[in-house]
């Protein structure tokens, strides 16, 4: 069984940084999927950005491009999300999720988030002035 663990977030102004983590226990391997997806209340999961964690490539949101960075560790078990000009509209509580050993890297670009079979609990993010 995966288990997902987040942590970083906070509560910055328009501008500020955060970096997320997340830890994951129980994979049995390195190559697995792991992303952060973002939920307002009211509305459904969105993806932030995603990773083969096996030299994989980062995919991100539109919305995220030029201002967040995900990597991986070199054992495939933490995922960060350093966020930097945050804005209003990236208030949200942020999930890890994750794809146990997937049948190949295109996996990982599946943003729906039914496709994502492991979830951490969240953390919170809130920029505002």
């Amino acid at each position: 069984q995966v288990q997902l663990v987040e942590s970083g977030g906070g509560s910055v102004q328009p501008g500020g940084s955060l970096k997320l983590s997340c830890e994951a226990s129980g994979f049995s391997n390195r190559a697995n999927c792991m992303g952060w997806f973002r939920q307002v209340p009211g509305e459904q999961r969105q993806r932030v950005a995603t990773i083969y964690t096996y030299r994989g490539r980062p995919n991100y949101a539109d919305s995220a491009k030029g201002r967040f960075t995900l990597s991986n560790s070199d054992d495939g078990n933490t995922l960060f999300l350093q966020m930097s000009l945050l804005k209003p509209e990236d208030t949200g509580m942020y999930f890890c999720a994750a794809i146990k050993v997937p049948r190949g890297p295109w996996v990982c670009e599946d943003w729906n988030p039914t496709a994502w079979n492991y979830w951490g609990q969240g953390t919170q993010v809130s920029v505002s002035s």
